[in-house]
Order: structure tokens, then C-alpha cells, then sequence
């Protein structure tokens, strides 16, 4: 057993998912409730965890027990009201209202946030960049100058680590991830890369480049794909723990690998 398979098998566990914003999306049931819960929640993953789930925690409750309902059943004016005096970090209350317009339009054009993101995939595609660049574009055309922090997009070389976690959630299914999209495309999911996760990589020599960006992204992911070609971002939850958990020693976690 390769030692990724071991160390996965130890800690890819649900006990140990708090502190993350991924904690939120076992609260809904329903898909399109998931869905939009978990493009929220990892829009708004960056910076101090604990604020993190304050702020995820604040969206969430102005939305009530179903989003999807929120969403349909709200107007423009609404989301603009209800999320009035938002703010965290660089995140303003006109960001989540325009994002929440964003997804009450992809809702009515496609019917889900899968079928939507899915228009904008081929089965010729080595991976998830294309679509996520055609996805990250339909929310952005929502925002002045057609951009946005939340969502930022790979055509501009960044790593998306946010948009990829969220689609880690929606199509893996396991201990951790609770899945829910129906497409089995993990092979062609990317690595969700910051620079704690992109640290641990260039000890381990999965790429020798110092930035995470989307060249590291591409380069690592490759890695895993010579471990795990199915499924590449398996062991990416497991290997985060270390180093965000205070009784998770990253040390040790070089040291196994490099054993």
C-alpha cells in the first residue's frame, strides 16, 4: 500500500473535519440546498478559519433553512437589502448579493449549478480548467469590470484552490466528501492548492515551483495522478490536516512520506 493510501485511511475521517467550511454542507439534504451552500462556503474559505465560519455561518443564516428557495423565491432588491452592511475581508454585502443574482440566473437558464458548470465541459478536456473558466465567466459577467475575488478564474493563472475545493466536495463521495453531483469525473478534478498545501508538496519534491499557482496546481495534480489516476485529489483533505489541526504534526507527516 503506497504510504498516500495510508496516511488517507488514517485521517480522511469526518471527526476530524471541523475546524472547515466544508462542515457546513452536511446540514442539507437536498442537492441544490448542497450546492449552493458549498460554492458559498468555499468562496468565502480564505483568511483566519475561525472568521471564516463566522462569516459562512452569517450568509447562511440570512438564506434561511433551504437556499435553493431563497434564491428562486428572492429578487435582485432582496439580496441587495438582506445582505446590506456585510463584510469580511475583502468581501462586501454587494458581492454576496450580486453572487446570489448570479446563481438565481443559473438556475433559471440551466437548473442546477452542475448543469450549468457541465455545459462548459467535453470529455476531450484533461481536466476541469476549460469549464471552470466558462463557469467562473458567467458568475463574473454579474460584477463591474467582469470579475471577482470570489470567484477568480484560471485564465488569469490562478490557482482557483476555492472553486477547486468546491468541486472536490460536489463530486467526490467518501468518508469526508459528500459528493452529490452525478458526473464520476474525479480523474479530471484538480488539486485544491495553497501555499500550506503547495509547502508540503515541495518538500516531498511533487514540484519544485514556489509559487501556488496554476503551473504548480497542473505539476502537482500530475503527481497524484501517478499514484492515483482515478482520483488525484484524494488524499488532499488528509494531508490538510496537518498543520490546521493543533494534535497534527507536519513534521511527521514529511518524514512518513519521505520514509
Amino acid at each position: 500500500m503506497h504510504i498516500l493510501d495510508e496516511i488517507y485511511l488514517q485521517y480522511n475521517k469526518r471527526e476530524l473535519i471541523s475546524p472547515d467550511p466544508l462542515q457546513f454542507l452536511y446540514n442539507y439534504e437536498d442537492l441544490y440546498d448542497r450546492e449552493i451552500v458549498g460554492l458559498i462556503a468555499s468562496s468565502l474559505a480564505y483568511g483566519r478559519v475561525q472568521q471564516i465560519l463566522k462569516s459562512i455561518e452569517i450568509v447562511l443564516n440570512i438564506m434561511g433553512s433551504s437556499p435553493i428557495d431563497y434564491i428562486r423565491s428572492s429578487h435582485q432588491s432582496d439580496f441587495i437589502k438582506h445582505f446590506d452592511g456585510f463584510k469580511y475581508r475583502f468581501t462586501t454585502g454587494d458581492d454576496i448579493a450580486r453572487l446570489c443574482f448570479a446563481l438565481k440566473s443559473i438556475y433559471s437558464d440551466f437548473g442546477s449549478i452542475e448543469l450549468a458548470f457541465m455545459s462548459g465541459y467535453s470529455y476531450e478536456d484533461d481536466n476541469f480548467l476549460p469549464a471552470m473558466t466558462k463557469f467562473v465567466s458567467r458568475i463574473a459577467m454579474h460584477y463591474d469590470g467582469g470579475k471577482t475575488y470570489l470567484l477568480p478564474s484560471p485564465e488569469r493563472g490562478s490557482a482557483c484552490k476555492r472553486f477547486n475545493l468546491f468541486l472536490r466536495w460536489m463530486i467526490r463521495s467518501d468518508d469526508v466528501d459528500p459528493g452529490g453531483w452525478d458526473n464520476n469525473l474525479k480523474s479530471k478534478l484538480l488539486i485544491p492548492l495553497d501555499t500550506h498545501m503547495n509547502n508540503i508538496c515541495t518538500s516531498v519534491g511533487m514540484t519544485k515551483r514556489k509559487n501556488a499557482d496554476l503551473k504548480a496546481v497542473v505539476e502537482i495534480t500530475d503527481w497524484f495522478k501517478i499514484v492515483n489516476s482515478d482520483d488525484p485529489v484524494k488524499y488532499d483533505f488528509a494531508l490538510t490536516r496537518f498543520g490546521i489541526r493543533d494534535d497534527m504534526n507536519i513534521e511527521d507527516l514529511l518524514k512518513s512520506i519521505l520514509h
